[in-house]
């Protein structure tokens, strides 16, 4: 593993190569209230090749709130480096103004408040402006459109379609390539049936058929822009089967694969490639490590844990760039390319604004074709909410709570476990709660919420083996989401201790008393990867406590008790 002193090294030697034409000048323009499209779009350009890169969208075609976790824990040598670091201390690190629109976008600080005066991000026909610009300005001979994944999952319209609407959408975007994770949880008969007749090319160098490690997608596409060969190797998460279930492609396996990588890098060198481009759904520090043990990649398009960077991290040379979720922003990358190398590296991330930038016609248009099915549903009013709800935070988001106060409440049980998904849309203060709303935290292909008897000593296990897929050292052992979700239940955590010993002080909070390891008490939860499992459709349940309830007031969760971080 890279060490902290090598990658400051490699760190200072490689940024020469690389510039930033971004965060400063729209910081200024934000603090002088003159943000605008073309402030946005601003850029020094350089070489002859631009890369876009758009990750994470979550199935979201219109515009949101969407608020950046407030804890952002990082674990061994990468405690304190970007991505982990949140609010002051990130905006210490970037040199970001309290209260600019950077401030607004890239953390939680007083996030309900900048909501408000910033407005909405995201919406794809705003992408789509922004997409269209550069190319204009670039030609679209130099211009490569890149998806990091997790692009057909998190909306009811991409569920309802089985994500059609987000095939045609990113289709209409002319995307050249994108890699997956949660698009696999549509089975793998639906994945290779748009795989195959998508105008973009799949990719997923780390994918296997389980009987005879035979590859199943593309593992690299070779791109012409801008007179350079651009290699694109796509890496898909390596821990689907674990993270999703598995019943869903039960003759795939993935994994990092780590030499074969190399191999790809090689190949692509040796087939005439001036620049090597992973794109990547391992997640950030999966990723970090990978550019200090795999030689030649110039650059890794970072996605899964949702980090937006505005700046990128160099690793042992290799460029990483880390471009955000749910739309709200888009990467570019201009590179110079000189005698078959990388020469230099300029980047911006931008943020996309809905009340500065012009909706796309035909974006618009598309979207609103593809959403008309079901604009009734989407529209209908479920309650209200008097709390902002969110759901990003390495334990806590009050979206969260209020699925568990539902399944508590709707199940009639003791304790509700709720997936640390990092996806889901934030709410503010006073508005309504649609079901569109509901649905973009909960629509996925294995919705059944379950009842059933576990020991206290079977909770620890639980809560023990995520915390350990979410703080393990080794990142490579890591798997990218956020702590399961309690309710009813409280705990400490000690995030630098091992495997087994991380969970202590489990507390049944009604009772005020402790979970006792051999008592069985009855627990509610969803998104069980196993199959067969029994239950309404999560949807259903909060949807049915929210209408009792009316208005949802959600009070600050001080259930989890963190040490070590």
């Amino acid at each position: 593993m890279i060490s902290r002193r090598d990658f400051l090294q490699a760190t200072a030697a490689a940024s020469a190569l690389v510039t930033s034409s971004g965060l400063g000048p729209l910081g200024r323009a934000a603090a002088q209230q003159k943000l605008s499209q073309a402030e946005i779009l601003k850029f020094d350009p350089l070489g002859t090749v631009t890369i876009l890169y758009i990750t994470d969208t979550h199935a979201q075609l219109m515009p949101l709130y969407f608020r950046e976790p407030s804890i952002n824990l990082g674990v061994g040598e990468v405690k304190g480096q970007p991505p982990h670091l949140t609010d002051a201390e990130f905006r210490k690190y970037f040199k970001i103004a309290s209260g600019s629109a950077d401030a607004y976008s890239l953390t939680a600080d007083d996030f309900v408040s900048l909501a408000k005066h910033y407005g909405k991000m995201g919406g794809m026909d705003r992408v789509a402006t922004l997409v269209k610009a550069v190319r204009g300005e670039r030609g679209d001979k130099n211009v490569l459109l890149l998806d990091g994944g997790d692009s057909w999952q998190g909306s009811w319209t991409s569920l309802q379609t089985k994500a059609q609407d987000m095939v045609d959408v990113m289709s209409a975007l002319k995307t050249d390539a994108m890699v997956g994770h949660w698009e696999f949880t549509y089975g793998a008969d639906r994945v290779k049936e748009i795989a195959d007749k998508a105008s973009f090319a799949f990719l997923a160098q780390n994918l296997r058929d389980n009987e005879w490690q035979e590859t199943v997608f593309p593992g690299r596409k070779m791109f012409e822009r801008g007179g350079a060969k651009v290699a694109v190797i796509g890496q898909a998460l390596p821990r689907v089967a674990i993270a999703n279930p598995r019943w869903m492609f039960p003759k795939w396996e993935f994994g990092i694969r780590e030499e074969d990588m190399q191999k790809q890098v090689e190949e692509a060198r040796a087939e005439g490639a001036d620049i090597v481009v992973l794109l990547s759904h391992n997640g950030f520090d999966v990723d970090r490590k990978l550019a200090g043990r795999v030689k030649g990649i110039d650059i890794i398009l970072c996605a899964h844990t949702h980090d937006a960077i505005p700046a990128p991290v160099i690793v042992n040379g290799t460029v990483l760039v880390a471009s955000g979720s749910h739309g709200k922003f888009l990467s570019r990358l201009d590179i110079e390319v000189k005698d078959k190398k990388v020469a230099g590296v300029r980047y911006k991330l931008m943020p996309v604004f809905t009340d500065v930038i012009a909706p796309d016609a035909e974006m618009k248009a598309l979207v609103e074709k593809v959403r008309a099915p079901f604009a009734k549903d989407l529209a209908r009013v479920v309650g209200k909410t008097d709390s902002l709800l969110y759901r990003r935070g390495n334990f806590n988001g009050t979206f969260d709570d209020l699925i568990c106060n539902a399944m508590l409440s709707e199940r009639d049980v003791e304790i509700a476990l709720s997936p640390g998904f990092r996806w889901g849309e934030s709410l503010l203060p006073g508005e309504d709660i649609t079901w569109e709303h509901l649905t973009n935290e909960t629509a996925i292909t294995y919705p059944a919420c379950y009842r059933n008897q576990m020991t206290g000593a079977q909770l620890k296990e639980v809560l023990e083996d995520i915390a350990d897929n979410i703080f393990h050292p080794d990142p490579y052992f890591q798997g990218g989401g956020d702590m399961v979700r309690t309710g009813g239940m409280g705990y400490a955590i000690d995030i630098n201790k091992t495997m087994g010993s991380r969970i202590s002080n489990m507390i049944h909070l009604k009772t005020g008393k402790p979970i006792e390891a051999s008592k069985t008490y009855s627990v509610a939860g969803w998104a069980s990867v196993n199959e067969n499992t029994q239950g309404p459709p999560i949807w259903d349940v909060v949807a049915a406590h929210i209408k009792k309830v009316g208005t949802v007031r959600v009070a600050p969760n001080s259930a989890v008790k963190v040490t070590g971080a």
